[in-house]
């Protein structure tokens, strides 16, 4: 596949994750929706199948719609170095476009809710007690189970096209949207689980530029630890890949 096709493909899949993903959590934020107040379960159940949705859409391309899966999957040598710009161009283009639609969806919550300040976590991640050295290597952790997964789950494989091949075919990109659930309901509590540098800073850019009244700042200085703790993660993962007797 070229580079044009994986950045389409990306680009369709990461938009459609995160479309649904921070349209989870403005569900459960926004007090004008129906799922208010639904609760840190409801959030992870529809990020897990927001997973499913865009990675079963990018099939075509390998569905990484993540950085940190791409590099992985580099390091690990499962896709060549020369498509991955094309893969994170889209990543990070699909997020922010993502980004965007949720908060069209939700245009008129948006302008209702009294509380706007706190609009900030639909979009992107913080820490609970922030940290910076916990907060990274909580993202490490987390996404080093993602990726670590991926390349090693009973009888996966990464073919030469960096499309993952799933040992359970009933399955498929399912799979992943559990593990998602998994490490989110595990692992997810101290940062909110970003584990995808595009998840997190694409629909922060988004959430800077959008007219959102009363909006809080982006955060700009936690910024770097759901892109730099990811990343870090899935080279990890792929230099134990490397390292173990597979």
């Amino acid at each position: 596949m070229g580079s044009g096709s994986v950045l389409v493909w990306e680009t369709l899949g990461t938009a459609i994750l995160v479309l649904l993903g921070a349209g989870v959590v403005a569900n459960t934020v926004l007090k004008d929706s129906l799922g208010n107040g639904g609760g840190w379960l409801l959030v992870n159940m529809g990020w897990g199948f927001a997973v499913f949705a865009g990675a079963s859409l990018a099939a075509p391309s390998g569905a990484h719609l993540n950085p940190a899966v791409t590099l992985g999957l580099a390091v690990a040598g499962k896709v060549g170095w020369g498509l991955v710009p094309a893969y994170l161009a889209g990543q990070f283009v699909g997020a922010f476009l993502g980004a965007v639609l949720a908060w069209l969806a939700y245009k008129a919550q948006f302008d209702a809710h009294d509380e706007p300040a706190n609009t900030r976590g639909i979009f992107c991640t913080a820490p609970t007690v922030p940290n910076v050295g916990w907060n990274l290597v909580t993202e490490v952790i987390g996404t080093f189970v993602l990726v670590i997964w991926i390349l090693l789950s009973p009888g996966a494989k990464a073919a030469e096209d960096g499309v993952p091949q799933f040992g359970n075919s009933a399955l498929g990109y399912a799979a992943v949207a559990f593990l998602v659930i998994g490490i989110g309901n595990s692992l997810g509590g101290p940062t909110g689980y970003a584990i995808n540098p595009a998840r997190d800073l694409g629909p922060r850019i988004a959430y800077a530029v959008l007219p959102i009244r009363g909006k809080a700042d982006a955060d700009w200085g936690y910024s770097w630890i759901p892109v730099a703790g990811p990343l870090t993660g899935g080279v990890l993962a792929a230099l134990l890949y490397l390292a173990l007797p597979v």
